[in-house]
């Protein structure tokens, strides 16, 4: 009898052990479906005075790809809360779609700042480009060493169009550069020069690109390029996002 007891017990605590490991399972599975986008606080192109912030499609084509997918994403910037928009045209229906989320419109209008982050809680990071990513995104060290972070916790970085300039200065723990002997791309020095801005960015970003050891490569001006290397994800120009945002979804799936 007493034997029958302790084995209903041993049968009892096993099976509440093996139901607060599915709890902790479930919980961690649940915190690696957020993703971290990265978006500028830079509002002039350079001595110009035009203004820039980030482009709105390079943002909301991959959102509407990785919340469909049911990704969780959060916003931050280099200053933290509302960052200025470029390329805001609502014909486009993603960009009207995330222009409209009550909840999306809420998060990226009051973006985190750096130190409000939490790299564990995120299985991607993504570098949304626009022109004004160039100035204030490679020199941010807190910025880049999230990145790395969630890189090295086997995350995925990713980013499109001049959202690479985000990825120049990123250092992983064995001091090399992120991008040093993989495949990457962003915005071609031809593309540049189309737009009329070569000498006006600090730097021409496929240039930066290669002196860092990346193995640039790109397609011909404003056609969809996307690169993956080791969970290492580019986009060349905004007609890249939506691809960018799918081969998100294919490296975490």
């Amino acid at each position: 009898m007493k034997r029958n007891i302790l084995q209903v017990l041993v049968l009892v605590i096993a099976m509440l052990a093996g139901f607060g490991a599915l709890q902790a399972q479930q919980k961690t599975s649940n915190m690696k479906k957020k993703i971290l986008f990265v978006v500028t606080s830079h509002d002039t192109k350079g001595s110009t005075g035009e203004p820039t912030g980030y482009y709105l499609a390079e943002v909301s084509h991959p959102w509407k790809v990785l919340t469909d997918a049911g990704y969780e994403i959060d916003f931050v910037s280099p200053k933290g809360g509302t960052p200025p928009v470029d390329g805001f045209d609502l014909s486009d229906p993603d960009n009207q779609a995330f222009w409209e989320n009550k909840e999306y419109h809420q998060k990226i209008s009051n973006s985190m700042r750096p130190e409000q982050v939490k790299p564990e809680e995120y299985a991607a990071i993504f570098y949304a480009g626009g022109h004004g990513a160039m100035w204030d995104l490679p020199e941010n060290k807190a910025l880049a060493a999230i990145a790395a972070r969630i890189y090295e916790q086997n995350g995925v970085v990713a980013a499109v169009c001049h959202g690479p300039a985000g990825l120049v200065n990123i250092q992983l723990s064995n001091g090399k550069y992120l991008v040093d002997g993989k495949k990457v791309n962003g915005f071609s020095n031809e593309e540049e020069e189309l737009v009329k801005l070569s000498g006006v960015v600090p730097f021409l970003l496929e240039d930066q690109l290669k002196a860092r050891g990346g193995k640039y490569e790109h397609s011909a001006a404003w056609q969809p390029h996307v690169t993956v290397d080791q969970r290492l994800i580019t986009g060349q120009n905004p007609q890249s996002a939506k691809a960018v945002g799918e081969a998100i979804k294919k490296a975490l799936d």
